[in-house]
């Protein structure tokens, strides 16, 4: 496994890290066995970065990975595991809009008490890094949810501050950067999703600030494993996330990946992690993992070599101007 700087900041996380939002629920069944496998084989493996969050099956993941780590230091295992975990917004429009009031979705007493149950369901007293969940672009000339945070980190509750970007907008956050407001950022990026080699992860390399991917397969696409006919239970997130015509198009798109992959020596997935991980600025890419298996191949990615110059050039063709899908159509 590599480690790698997490901007200016004194963190040398690994550079694969563990996405915990299936061991929570919202992705098909899961077992609670096979998720504590999962997370202990992937630790085992250095990974040393778990992201997850509140709306993880309302703090199920969180809970899960408390126990690992609970269990790990019973067990005599000194290492140094970092967790990162997010605080969403009050009940409203998801991302919030351009009319959503800050003081609404964000209220002071709401953050206080949210990040008490998130530090109750890991079993800590103190957050390694907080994120708030979405933001919108609207509130960026007076961030308030921001300035709470750093009295939170002040008063020892919290160590780094971060935001998720919304998922249609995301260089709304680049402001926040510039400005100081936030020690992180998580950020959509993968071979399909090419918009923040633009202009966010340069910004955040320039700002000091830690690059946390999210979605690098597109909610598994990528793993080149769908075909037009794969369809998802009711309660997996993907059942509409790939609505309407979306699988079929999609598949479209992953083939012709598969065909400038053929012959690399790489399989698909790792050369969807890799692409992610070429980028300098990126400072950790959090796939997600439910099993032993995908926590095997995962890791194993970042012993890897380097995708080769001419491959990242082919894939850098396939950027999709498709901006994110919400539920329906």
């Amino acid at each position: 496994m590599k480690y790698r700087k997490f901007g200016q900041h004194d963190l040398t996380p690994s550079e694969i890290g563990f996405g915990a939002w299936a061991i929570g629920g919202s992705w098909g069944a899961q077992k609670d066995d096979e998720s504590l496998a999962a997370l202990h084989h992937a630790l085992d493996l250095g990974c040393t970065f778990i992201d997850t969050a509140a709306g993880y099956g309302n703090g199920h993941s969180e809970r899960l990975i408390g126990q690992v780590l609970r269990e790990r230091q019973a067990a005599g295992k000194v290492e140094s595991v970092f967790v990162a975990t997010k605080t969403p917004p009050t009940a409203g429009e998801w991302p919030p809009s351009p009319y959503c009031q800050v003081a609404e979705r964000y209220p002071e007493s709401y953050l206080r008490e949210n990040i008490a149950e998130r530090m109750a369901c890991l079993g800590t007293d103190k957050l390694d890094l907080l994120q708030l969940h979405t933001w919108t672009r609207a509130w960026n000339r007076d961030p308030v949810p921001f300035k709470i945070l750093r009295e939170l980190q002040a008063e020892g509750k919290v160590g780094l501050i971060g935001v998720s970007t919304p998922e249609h907008d995301q260089n709304a956050v680049i402001d926040l950067m510039r400005g100081g407001w936030i020690d992180s950022v998580q950020v959509i990026y993968n071979i399909f999703e090419q918009e923040p080699a633009a202009e966010l992860l340069d910004v955040a390399a320039e700002c000091g600030v830690g690059v946390i991917v999210r979605v690098a397969f597109d909610e598994g696409a990528l793993t080149g494993k769908f075909t037009p006919e794969t369809t998802f239970a009711p309660d997996d997130f993907r059942s509409g996330y790939f609505a309407g015509d979306r699988m079929e198009r999609t598949v479209k798109r992953v083939d012709a990946i598969k065909a400038e992959v053929t012959g690399s020596g790489f399989t698909l997935p790792q050369v969807a992690l890799k692409f992610v991980l070429a980028h300098p600025a990126v400072s950790v890419v959090i796939p997600g993992m439910r099993s032993i298996a995908q926590a095997e191949a995962n890791c194993h990615v970042s012993d890897l070599t380097a995708l080769p110059s001419d491959l990242l050039s082919k894939l850098r063709a396939h950027h999709w101007r498709r901006a994110f899908w919400y539920a329906g159509k």
